[in-house]
């Protein structure tokens, strides 16, 4: 994404969840029952720097998606939810609290445990009723876009065909049974009592 311009943003696709690069460019979908407003927050290549926030507008049944033709594997990226803030109810909606992505196949960065993790107040007089307005970023880890490809470098496939191929199927402990260097099986087995 270029030079701190907003990046182009298409619908995407609510499946699969998580950050998918398809070789063009980036889906994001994250599910969330009651979110009445999801922002997607991208990040410099160190995490510690917020570069864009991006309100998702898709919501397909209560996952929310977007796609960024511009992204690539590498990526930094979080999550602010927007919803009702009940915890009595148990719904502790915090948009000052970044939120690692649930399905984030890679994570950047570790957690620094400090009270603005929590969203509410640790020590207010209303104990966990109480609201936080700090933001969280800077000590959460984060999500990274990962590449699924793999590339075999010079491993080729044996391509034995199949007049010459044996398929032998063993289980381990009757296999290790026949040998005699292994200490652990040298001795007869003693029924459980």
């Amino acid at each position: 994404m270029a030079n701190g311009a907003d990046p182009l943003l298409w619908p995407g696709k609510p499946y699969p969840l998580g950050a998918t690069w398809d070789g063009e460019g980036v889906n994001f979908a994250l599910f969330s029952e009651h979110a009445e407003k999801v922002e997607l927050c991208l990040f410099d290549r160190t995490g510690r720097r917020e570069t864009h926030r991006i309100q998702l507008s898709e919501q397909t049944d209560q996952v929310w998606h977007c796609y960024l033709p511009e992204a690539r594997p590498g990526l930094l990226y979080g999550y602010r939810l927007y919803g009702p803030y009940e915890p009595t109810k148990g719904l502790r909606y915090n948009p000052n609290k970044l939120l690692l992505d649930p399905y984030a196949k890679q994570i950047h960065g570790g957690l620094r445990w400090n009270d603005s993790l929590f969203a509410y107040r640790v020590g207010h007089r209303n104990e966990d009723l109480s609201f936080d307005r700090r933001d969280s970023a800077s000590a959460m880890p984060k999500g990274m876009v990962t590449d699924p490809a793999f590339t075999w470098g010079a491993d080729r496939a044996l391509r034995t065909p199949w007049h010459r191929t044996i398929i032998y199927e063993a289980l381990p402990c009757g296999i290790q049974m026949c040998r005699r260097d292994c200490e652990v099986l040298t001795q007869p087995l003693q029924p459980r009592q």
